[in-house]
């Protein structure tokens, strides 16, 4: 699973799998804890893949973040997502230098660590965005939009 397949759903804690498409929405399975959701499509929902990152250049997609974690932390857990406002933007910084401080809140970091941790704890390493499936996700894409 790539980060294609996975949600954040608004008003929902935690990130979910997307499992299958109803009529109404979806079916999402909860990464911490497993259990299925029914989400319509009233639901504001984040695809992981598609979130990226303000830099003084460019945008940096959620998932090229995540493999440099991942690389910096040797495949374990990053920071607590609670600690100090200080030590979590030292952090962010050693991870993506030239992120622009300006556009990229402290709940911003807060949030990408936490689903960082989230992710790693549960197993996930594949933080790349493949080109397969970014096709497949396009055509599903575009079958949404003809309903």
């Amino acid at each position: 699973m790539g980060l294609e397949k996975v949600l954040s759903i608004s008003g929902k804690p935690g990130l979910y799998e997307l499992t299958a498409q109803t009529r109404g929405g979806f079916v999402a399975k909860s990464i911490t804890e497993g259990n299925k959701i029914s989400v319509s499509v009233r639901h504001n929902v984040s695809l992981l893949s598609e979130i990226a990152v303000y830099t003084y250049t460019e945008e940096v997609p959620l998932g090229t973040i995540f493999q440099k974690m991942y690389e910096k932390e040797d495949g374990k857990t990053a920071i607590d997502h609670k600690a100090s406002k200080k030590e979590l933007e030292t952090y962010f910084a050693e991870v993506l230098p030239d992120y622009d401080v300006d556009r990229v809140y402290q709940s911003d970091i807060k949030k990408i660590i936490q689903w960082y941790n989230v992710l790693v704890s549960n197993g996930f390493t594949d933080f790349s965005k493949g080109e397969e499936k970014g096709a497949e996700s396009s055509a599903e894409k575009g079958k949404d939009e003809e309903e």
